[in-house]
């Protein structure tokens, strides 16, 4: 399975690769990373199909994580990938319009990796 994860705080990277390093080194699971909205946009332009699943932060400099959110879902992929979003602020607010743009999911930071694997686990 392809992950996207978009998240402007470049150390995220280095967090999944640890919490992950089992399933990437049997090829359960390919991490993709982008470190803004924009960046997100290029590769998925790029690279049609490939990713399955995008986690992403929704406070982000520049384009914020609803506003990828939006754009993904008005693009006709098919099927279209699960978007989970990502945020420190577990309010709301956020979580009502990330749903109401389509968000699959909801997660706060920090990241509750167990909980994570689960829902990756059940996606397959």
């Amino acid at each position: 399975m392809k992950i996207l994860v978009v998240d402007d705080e470049k150390d995220v990277q280095f967090l999944f690769e640890q919490r992950f390093r089992k399933e990437i080194k049997s090829g359960e699971m390919n991490f993709v990373f982008a470190f803004s909205g924009e960046e997100a946009l290029i590769y998925l332009n790029g690279h049609e199909q490939e990713a399955v699943l995008i986690l992403s932060d929704i406070n982000m400099p520049g384009m914020s994580g609803l506003d990828l959110l939006k754009t993904i879902k008005q693009i006709n992929n098919q099927p279209p990938p699960i978007v989970m979003m990502i945020t420190a602020y577990g309010d709301a607010e956020n979580f009502n319009m990330a749903k109401q743009l389509g968000a699959d999911d909801f997660l706060t930071k920090p990241l509750d990796f167990t909980l994570l694997k689960g829902k990756l686990k059940g996606i397959k």
